[in-house]
């Protein structure tokens, strides 16, 4: 007997093929059998008719470690169809190291709750390894299956200590060290390795402000990386300095060559308010690297426009200029004030907000829209229409409301992916993942949750892409980029299946929400909702985890995702 049957939905398979209509039989957690009809008896029997049947989804950029710790059911990914999830993104990881060196390294770059990290840190660490780590993670209850990547932040501090990895270059001893621990964490099962260039990432702790250790390395300590992942066929992920042409050129050295190419995938294809044409150059980079250079790499992209929240003046866009650092870098509303106090602090952001050197962030204040303030009449309006009103300039009356409201101020901004043509474009690129959602970090910012869903309503509404390539740009193909055993409906594969209403995607991509969330000791996340309609049903190892947005009391509670080594 079958412990579940689903009849009659249109299977898609994750591979990309033609969908077929049928039944999936399951049976310990494994699909049994897969045809047309199956007459066998199963304990629960699912009427799936007028459903798509697919895979569950893969998101391939999470930063849920520490989340996993206190919460390993991880619904609000799972909510939208995600079963299974990479994590270690960034060189962040808690893999190897001290519970408070690594709580600095993450609080501040992926602006995670003062409540779960202190929630975490009472819990600290029970492993000494990287290995121990993975036995660990084993034993969680969790929700969705994951693949973790090796943070090279973390192994850089724990080699050399915290201090000199912000400080110092490596002695050929400390080369060596991390050399095995990262070849002994490969063959242990992690699907590969993360470094990170990205100079918004920032401490926290007692080397606030400096940038956390990945971005201290040289080209050699990132190449004996590359070298190590190269070697065993393992991914190599890289956020490359935006602000420097240097780092894309190593990365080109890294990920181009004779013989065997490095399983590369770099942050992040997208295009960007602050220069309209940048999206263009993904294609042709991509062309060259790949065919011509022997490479594999693949970049990520947003499948919907980049919309980030920010409170006042904390927020993650003031972290790639120095006042705006400083601000995100105070404990309190009383520190910033005392900046604000300055005139020398004054006219350095002013300098700073203006200077067209080094931006990612397009700081126009007509694309920046108050959400919520203290002056109610303001709601709704960008700062530009704003100042017009007041007939200020219109920095002016940004930094003014900055100070006076501090973060009583919630303004939104979108800095990428707005316009639909470039990113429909990027998405279907054959060498471009949909992916990037950053799940689990910045949580009062964004929550790109649904970042597979959200590909599909637009493949639906667009025909940009056919439902069943799709499907498989969220299922099967990351899956074998990144070597996972997941990702199709095959007899023999884990039941992580997906049943859709293809009627109800026919809407458009849903907007961001403020809920209090009890993981978060009822602090705000910003999540997605809207898809109860659209997922029908979540199974994660042949059981039922979500049926029409309700969340099943199983999900981390009891073991159904699975740590998942290349395969």
């Amino acid at each position: 007997m079958l412990d579940l049957l689903i009849q009659n939905g249109l299977i898609f398979d994750g591979l990309g093929s033609a969908p077929v209509r049928g039944d999936i039989g399951i049976q310990n957690g494994r699909i049994v059998e897969i045809a047309l009809s199956l007459p066998v008896a199963a304990r629960e029997v699912v009427d799936a008719s007028g459903l798509w049947v697919t895979p569950g989804f893969i998101d391939i950029h999470t930063h849920y470690d520490l989340e996993l710790e206190i919460a390993p059911g991880l619904s609000e990914s799972v909510r939208h169809g995600v079963t299974s999830v990479v994590i270690g993104n960034c060189s962040l990881s808690i893999a190897i190291g001290e519970a408070q060196m690594l709580a600095d390294i993450f609080q501040r770059v992926e602006t995670l709750s003062h409540r779960l990290i202190a929630k975490w840190l009472l819990k600290s660490l029970s492993w000494q390894t990287p290995a121990e780590y993975l036995q660990h993670l084993q034993q969680l209850p969790l929700g969705p299956n994951v693949a973790p990547l090796f943070g090279h932040s973390a192994l850089r501090a724990y080699v050399m200590g915290l201090e000199r990895s912000l400080t110092v270059q490596p002695s050929k001893f400390e080369l060596n060290i991390m050399q095995r621990i990262t070849a002994d964490a490969l063959d242990a099962g992690f699907v590969g390795v993360s470094i990170d260039m990205f100079p918004w990432h920032r401490m926290s702790g007692e080397w606030q402000g400096y940038t956390i250790p990945s971005q201290h390395a040289k080209y050699k300590e990132y190449a004996m990386l590359a070298k190590l992942c190269r070697k065993r066929d393992r991914v190599f992920q890289v956020t490359p300095n935006l602000q420097k042409l240097a780092s894309f050129v190593d990365i080109l050295r890294m990920g181009s060559g004779i013989g065997k190419p490095l399983r590369l995938t770099v942050l992040s294809a997208l295009d960007a308010v602050h220069d309209r044409k940048l999206w263009r150059i993904f294609s042709p980079l991509l062309f060259i690297w790949n065919r011509i250079l022997n490479g594999n790499v693949r970049f990520q992209t947003l499948t919907e426009p980049f919309t980030i929240y920010s409170d006042g003046p904390v927020t993650p866009l003031f972290e790639e200029f120095s006042t705006g650092a400083q601000l995100n870098g105070c404990k309190s509303r009383q520190e910033r004030q005392q900046l604000w106090q300055s005139e020398v602090f004054r006219r350095q952001f002013r300098q700073e907000w203006n200077s067209k050197w080094r931006k990612s962030f397009h700081r126009q204040l007509d694309l920046m829209e108050v959400v919520d303030c203290p002056e109610a009449s303001w709601q709704g309006l960008s700062f530009a229409e704003i100042a017009h009103r007041k007939q200020q300039e219109p920095v002016d009356l940004f930094m003014q409301a900055l100070q006076t409201y501090d973060t009583d101020l919630r303004w939104v901004a979108t800095g990428a992916n707005d316009r639909l043509k470039p990113r429909l474009a990027m998405m279907r690129h054959p060498d471009i993942f949909p992916g990037f959602t950053d799940a689990g970090a910045h949580v009062h910012n964004l929550g790109y949750y649904d970042g597979a869903l959200s590909l599909l309503k637009q493949a639906v509404a667009t025909n940009f892409l056919s439902p069943e390539v799709a499907i498989s740009r969220v299922t099967g193909e990351p899956a074998r980029w990144f070597r996972l055993d997941t990702g199709v409906l095959k007899v023999g594969a884990k039941a992580d299946i997906v049943l859709l209403d293809p009627l109800a995607l026919n809407q458009p991509i849903s907007t961001q929400v403020e809920i209090s969330d009890p993981v978060l000791d009822g602090e705000p996340r910003m999540v997605k909702r809207g898809s109860d309609e659209i997922v029908q049903a979540v199974y994660i190892n042949g059981v039922r985890v979500i049926c029409k947005g309700k969340v099943s009391d199983r999900l981390g509670r009891e073991r159904l995702g699975s740590v998942l080594s290349p395969c």
